[in-house]
């Protein structure tokens, strides 16, 4: 099952005792106090955003800070990769998200909407037309640029006028690291907050066997006598990030990853998703705060 279908049925009727959780939607559902979720500090997904930025090359977009005033896509204002997004685009190209125009809607096929409802104040926030998708709109020429977290199948298609806005994403993520030491986080684990309550050692054993397995996983990528990923030059890889991240780059816990945790709040507040300052125990069940 893709997240998106296991985000839609989270948030809309539930259906899950443990489910994987969309950072940004558990914050905003917690800053306004109804989220159905406890959060324990897993972090099932990470991803790197240089990546998603697409644009068009003739709106004389040569760098970052050259989207001040056009006019963005994103699949949901709300969505992680997007938080992240413009997080970069704030602290590292002064590009505020009030300096931009931004359009929601579905990126490859038409139809999508908004996960949890959002009114960001101070933000020109619209839905793009019925039947219409944030790629037909970009490689029309009718958006400026679109960010994503999968690419637009213009993109993907070679639609001229349509490219990357980092031309070395990966190399530009690694001095993005090597710089803020911020690996972003996107997804994280949540247990049903009628279940916690009713078993309040749930968390921390949540937590413990998902820290197991990551453990197991982390011993399999070094593991050189048969590959646990299909990628023929898996250990090059693999030393490759180590270099720039060191040997333990994937954490689970709060207190190795309260840096990007803490950046995803400040800017939760700064981007209109959320109305107020969110505490650290607001967002995770409380005995996996020290884990």
């Amino acid at each position: 099952m893709l997240p998106d279908e296991i985000f839609a049925r989270t948030y809309s009727t539930q259906d899950f005792d443990i489910t994987e959780l969309s950072a940004s939607s558990h914050i905003i559902a917690c800053a306004r106090g109804d989220s159905p979720y406890v959060a324990v500090p897993i972090f099932v997904s990470r991803t790197f955003r240089h990546s998603a930025f697409y644009i068009r090359t003739d709106r004389g977009i040569e760098s970052p800070s050259d989207l001040r005033g056009k006019l963005i896509g994103v699949p949901q204002y709300q969505q992680t990769a997007a938080l992240w997004a413009r997080g970069i685009l704030a602290d590292e190209f002064g590009v505020c998200p009030q300096d931009v125009a931004w359009r929601s809607g579905g990126l490859n096929e038409a139809g999508s909407s908004e996960r949890i409802a959002v009114i960001p104040k101070g933000i020109d926030l619209g839905q793009i037309p019925a039947g219409s998708t944030l790629s037909t709109m970009l490689a029309n020429g009718v958006l400026d640029a679109v960010i994503a977290s999968r690419p637009p199948r213009c993109f993907e298609d070679r639609t001229p006028n349509v490219r990357r806005l980092f031309h070395d994403s990966r190399a530009d993520e690694e001095a993005y690291f090597q710089k803020t030491r911020l690996f972003p986080i996107m997804h994280l684990v949540g247990i049903r907050r009628t279940l916690v309550a009713d078993h309040p050692w749930l968390p921390e054993a949540v937590f413990e066997a998902f820290e197991q397995a990551r453990l197991l996983a982390l011993r399999q990528l070094r593991y050189a006598g048969a590959y646990y990923a299909t990628l023929p030059w898996l250990p090059d890889e693999l030393a490759r990030t180590e270099a720039v991240m060191g040997r333990d780059f994937w954490t689970y816990g709060v207190k190795g990853n309260r840096h990007e945790i803490e950046a995803m709040l400040r800017w939760s507040e700064e981007q209109g998703l959320i109305a107020k300052p969110l505490r650290l125990d607001e967002l995770f069940a409380s005995s996996c705060l020290d884990t």
